[in-house]
């Protein structure tokens, strides 16, 4: 006999699940208000609907509704006295400025996502995946917000001396090669702060790659150059005393080639600097992990599927620390060290022959 369902477990779980819609609904609205400067508007003090939506140039109504959502979801805050609408400091610096801490940006990666579900249940059904040039150009600009602020905050102070010794290396000189570059403002930033030393951003996407030659322009580097490129097909030649990737091997097509490429690249002496989502390889090691859910969802979403639809490996974002070492390994390097970045969603991995 089938067993009844116990009703409080029934009502709990339909609050939780609820719950993730609502989630969903708010982060939707978290993208309005950084599309149209609400958070900024907002931050500059309490006021009512009506001033907030004066100080934004935009529809009080509209502006009410929204402000209404954001505050039943703990995003602002709301005195009935005066009818004034707050943002935390505290809230204001996960949502404005220029800091690494503001993540309103990465609010887009939803409803661009969502564009493409019609073709993930296709594929659910027939196998296969989405390919990388279905998600372009909004994914390019979605990565970009996402990580430029990330880039900008802690690729310096963060990542690059989690090795050590490595930014003596930069500034006496040396060769640079980063892998998915994407639109290239990690190489730029690393190329302005380095101007000894020689760097060139490789990645699938055109677009991306017009964008990073644009803003090396811009900034008016000399020593920064960018190619569109196939990673498995890296030359070993001629060699680089320094690779980078962020957020880049796990949707590889092929990422067991792109490891074997990196350290046939590597000048003797060199370093391969990797950052990739914090995770184990084990699912019973990541329940219970906040951002394990959103590793596994964006993996289904884009990162699984589009190595997938190439007939790829589909190693998935949470590949895991297990997985990585022994791929690091068989690709022939010696030594792997892994620290955590600066936050709890990366970990860096320091490779050497």
């Amino acid at each position: 006999m089938d067993q009844k369902p116990d009703r409080q477990r029934v009502q709990d779980f339909a609050r939780k699940l609820f719950g993730h819609y609502t989630s969903g609904i708010l982060t939707l609205l978290v993208d309005v208000g950084h599309k149209t400067g609400l958070f900024e508007a907002t931050a500059k003090g309490p006021g009512t609907s009506q001033e907030i939506a004066d100080r934004a140039g935009l529809n009080e109504r509209y502006v009410r509704e929204w402000l209404a959502a954001m505050a039943t979801g703990g995003i602002v805050e709301y005195d009935a006295t005066s009818g004034a609408f707050t943002l935390p400091p505290e809230h204001a610096a996960c949502l404005t400025g220029t800091s690494s801490h503001n993540l309103a940006a990465s609010s887009q990666n939803v409803p661009m996502l969502s564009k493409r579900l019609p073709r993930i249940i296709e594929s659910f059904r027939d196998g296969g995946g989405v390919p990388y040039s279905e998600y372009r150009p909004d994914f390019t600009e979605a990565m970009d917000a996402s990580w430029r602020l990330l880039y900008d905050g802690l690729l310096i102070k963060g990542f690059l001396p989690a090795a050590k010794g490595l930014p003596e290396r930069l500034k006496g000189g040396i060769r640079v090669a980063d892998i998915g570059c994407g639109t290239g403002h990690a190489v730029n930033l690393m190329a302005r702060e380095y101007p000894a030393s020689s760097f060139v951003g490789y990645d699938l996407g055109e677009d991306a790659i017009v964008r990073a030659r644009a803003e090396a322009r811009e900034m008016g580097l000399t020593n920064a150059v960018f190619e569109v490129l196939d990673v498995t097909q890296m030359k070993p030649e001629p060699g680089f005393d320094l690779i980078t990737s962020f957020d880049a091997i796990h949707d590889q097509r092929d990422p067991a080639t792109v490891l074997r490429r990196v350290a046939g690249a590597l000048a003797p002496g060199g370093v391969y600097l990797m950052v990739e989502p914090k995770a184990s390889s084990k699912l019973e090691e990541n329940i219970g992990n906040p951002f394990a859910p959103y590793m596994y969802g964006m993996s289904v979403l884009h990162c699984m599927t589009v190595s997938l639809a190439a007939g790829g490996a589909g190693l998935g974002t949470a590949w895991g620390e297990q997985t990585a070492r022994r791929m690091l390994g068989e690709a022939g390097f010696a030594t792997v060290e892994v620290v955590d970045a600066r936050g709890p969603q990366n970990s860096i991995y320091i490779c050497r022959l």
